[in-house]
């Protein structure tokens, strides 16, 4: 059985790190070996953070080398572009489609880059870019927008919805477990 690759891409504070333990706990449940990376820059002051998830019979390495992904979960647009090159020929990546402007765009040193995606589906890149954001204050919290992406990935993995269910109420704090199922649901519509 072959090792699959995901990477979960974002800016601190996104959710991300949760996202990857969510995921974690699924394929663990699910039987795989698992293994998860993080890699945190600058994460509290709005960095980029990135984790890698691999998972299959054996996995010996915890680490996504570029074109190895075969899904990139982005939680804004800029992280898709700045990670693209780790995705596999036939990966996908899914990205929520919020900016956030990274510093040298606050500080006037840099403009954001908005096409950032059509270059990359120029390229031949597969992108579902999707609005995680109001799914997720649908739900309850804008801090959901995690796990709407994670219902999004959802439909691309052959794992049935009742255990990304049962995954989350053994990773989210109990008084959020319902605000993160609707959450889930809303990003797997």
């Amino acid at each position: 059985m072959k090792v699959s690759n995901i990477m979960i891409v974002g800016v601190g504070g996104q959710g991300s790190l949760l996202a990857s333990k969510l995921l974690g706990r699924l394929l663990v449940n699910e039987g795989f070996d698992v293994k998860v990376s993080e890699v945190h820059g600058m994460s509290q002051r709005g960095g980029s953070v990135v984790t890698y998830v691999r998972y299959g019979e054996k996995v010996y390495s915890p680490i996504i080398d570029k074109g190895e992904a075969d899904f990139i979960v982005s939680f804004e647009k800029l992280e898709a572009a700045r990670y693209a090159s780790y995705l596999a020929k036939d990966g996908k990546i899914i990205v929520n489609s919020q900016e956030i402007d990274p510093m040298p765009v606050i500080t006037g040193a840099a403009s954001y880059p908005h096409n950032a995606l059509d270059e990359l589906s120029a390229q031949g890149m597969d992108i579902d870019c999707i609005d995680a954001l109001t799914p997720a204050l649908e739900a309850g919290s804008s801090k959901a927008v995690n796990i709407v992406l994670m219902g999004r990935l959802s439909k691309s993995l052959d794992i049935p919805e009742e255990k990304w269910l049962e995954a989350i109420e053994q990773t989210v704090a109990p008084k959020f477990v319902e605000m993160n199922k609707k959450a889930f649901k809303l990003g797997r519509a």
